[in-house]
């Protein structure tokens, strides 16, 4: 029976595998927009265009058709001017098309290793950021005239039907300031009716941008987007809008066209793994559309690679009387997803620092990304800070994992003696949980004292896990052998599909050695043979883990390592058995004492 269970295991490793290393690959192909071979985009030096100087072609594919279930890419028209403004970390380039920013590029981030090229958001877009949509007159295809332009702010002006006078002004944020971040972008929508009668009011949605992919390696899993009501904060998946199976067909459905969100809400965004735009705004959006775009149209319908993810966000207009106007401000962020910048109060006024994102275990995560960011600014090197991180949080954890240790420890010393209740109480249940419980009193064992230490730590290593998988400024950092922190640490293909990563493989190596030195509570051979394939099972699972995560389980390791070492030449502390005789003298006193209890009483 156990070489029959140990087939099964393997067989079922081997499947695993194979599921995952030999069917497609959940990554765009090599022209993914952000990928490390798409079509570069040439970014000019952060100067002023000129009002006549017209707009190249932007999408690198071309435009797929719109469906019910999808948005499509948009290109611009040829006679489109594009107006540039930039401090020392945007160039923003604003469209008179529509009056909006037609993308944003981040110069301190790379749009691939070793590309000097800045990423730009929003490159591959249904509509340009903040551009009215799908409302005649004044979406993408409204020609905007400039009104204005200096070197850190441009207005733009157009008349709707001959009746409301629309005029757009957007300014950028110096370089430095304690009251404003440098990727902030100041807005003003401001409606005027220009006629003798009051005209109606009306609903606008405003563009949030499009998410796409950051490489070429990157699923898309959190291209999302989100919204705050000022208490709560919630994310609209792509996952969301597509078709789904469901379990054994329960659940199943196709793919959505949209999906919508009530209001009202103090900010509004659009985001990837590492990037975002959030528009915090006065008066609050009234809803949220959430919609994918098909990026890539040599690609099917059916495949989820193709496709980012697009917001707009809904505001109402009120009728105007004669003259009267209305405005629509907002502070616009388009820049990394760095939990330090967006938690700064100064700037951010609505908790934009929730846009992270951390779930459940937030308050960890931000605890340790604070200590993380502070440990960064004495070693300027995020893989040692990731490694002192751990270190501070084994440290902290000591004397809760050594009670749990001892507890195990513990556990398995009695392990024959439970093994002898078991037969000799195997027919009555009860008994032999009564025996076992005095056999836990006359050791001073708890039962649940390995337990509770652990549950105490694991907060903050799942805190620490959240964390690391969406930190901006891992992106691009090397480390040893490793180019790039936040992606995995490929040296070698094997064979043509085979990916070699040293780094989870070392993960694995020191989870197998705790396995061998933590000392079993069990004799089962069924849960022991499990128990020997849980690391391979693990390293196989955590494969596809970014450095920076299978860095912080390998250091992890290594230390709970050591630790474990240590616990196992400690003498035994008070309470625990002293001799193998004195173990059997215990376990007879409890067989008579459960004989006695169990012998029917004479009539």
């Amino acid at each position: 029976m156990d070489k029959k269970n140990t087939t099964i295991g393997v067989a079922l490793l081997l499947a695993a595998f194979a599921v995952l290393y030999f069917t497609p690959r959940s990554s765009p192909p090599t022209s993914a927009p952000g990928g490390e071979k798409a079509p570069a985009t040439p970014h000019a030096a952060p100067t002023v265009a000129s009002a006549n100087t017209p707009t190249p072609s932007q999408p690198s594919t071309p435009p797929a058709a719109a469906t019910s279930t999808f948005a499509a890419v948009t290109q611009e028209t040829a006679t489109a001017t594009v107006t540039t403004l930039a401090n020392d970390f945007i160039e923003v380039r604003f469209t008179d098309a529509g009056g909006a920013l037609r993308d944003v590029a981040l110069k301190k981030y790379p749009k691939a290793l070793g590309n000097p090229a800045p990423f730009v958001f929003n490159e591959l877009h249904a509509d340009p950021i903040l551009a009215f949509v799908e409302l005649n007159g004044l979406d993408r295809n409204a020609k905007f005239e400039r009104v204005s332009q200096t070197a850190d702010e441009v207005v733009y002006r157009t008349v709707l039907n001959g009746q409301i006078e629309v005029t757009r002004r957007y300014k950028l944020s110096p370089n430095s300031g304690p009251k404003s971040d440098p990727y902030q972008i100041q807005h003003e929508t401001t409606f005027r009716n220009l006629t003798d009668q009051t005209v109606n009011g009306m609903n606008v949605r405003l563009s949030l941008g499009t998410a796409a992919p950051t490489h070429a390696d990157d699923p898309g899993d959190q291209l999302a987007t989100g919204f705050s009501t000022g208490k709560d904060r919630e994310f609209v998946n792509r996952a969301t809008l597509e078709p789904g199976n469901g379990i054994a067909g329960i659940g199943a459905h196709g793919a959505k066209s949209s999906v919508v969100s009530g209001g009202p809400f103090e900010w509004t965004c659009v985001k990837n793994q590492f990037f975002t735009s959030i528009f915090t705004t006065e008066p609050h959006a009234t809803s949220l559309t959430t919609r994918r775009v098909k990026l890539l149209n040599a690609l099917p319908d059916d495949d989820r690679r193709a496709y980012g993810v697009t917001g707009a966000a809904q505001f109402e207009v009120k009728p105007l009387a004669k003259g009267e106007q209305a405005r629509l401000t907002g502070t616009l962020y388009v820049g990394p997803k760095e939990y330090r910048r967006l938690a700064n109060t100064d700037a951010f006024k609505a908790n934009e620092d929730k846009v992270m994102n951390f779930g459940f275990f937030k308050f960890f995560s931000q605890i340790l990304i604070t200590l993380m960011t502070w440990i960064h600014s004495f070693t300027s090197n995020w893989g040692v800070a990731i490694i002192l991180t751990t270190l501070t949080l084994k440290t902290i954890f000591i004397p809760f994992t050594l009670a749990a240790s001892r507890s195990a420890k513990r556990m398995a010393k009695l392990q024959p003696e439970m093994q002898v209740l078991r037969e000799k109480y195997k027919d009555n249940p009860q008994k032999q949980q009564q025996a076992t419980m005095e056999l836990f009193k006359t050791h001073k064992v708890n039962p649940v004292g390995g337990c509770f230490p652990v549950l105490i730590t694991i907060p903050f290593f799942m805190g620490f896990y959240t964390m690391l998988r969406t930190a901006a400024e891992l992106r691009f950092q090397p480390f040893l052998w490793a180019p790039d922190l936040s992606a995995t640490d490929t040296v070698a293909v094997l064979f043509g599909v085979l990916p070699l990563r040293i780094m989870p493989l070392l993960m694995g190596a020191t989870m197998i050695i705790q396995m061998h030195l933590t000392p079993t509570p069990s004799v089962d051979n069924a849960q022991a043979k499990m128990m020997k394939f849980m690391p391979y099972m693990f390293t196989l699972f955590c494969y596809a883990f970014p450095v920076s995560l299978s860095l912080y389980s390998f250091i992890n390791g290594l230390f709970t390592i050591g630790q474990q070492l240590v616990i196992n030449r400690m003498k035994d502390t008070p309470g625990g058995p002293a001799s193998p005789s004195a173990a059997a003298a215990t376990t007879a006193s409890i067989w008579k004492k459960g004989t006695k209890n169990i012998t029917p009483k004479k009539k």
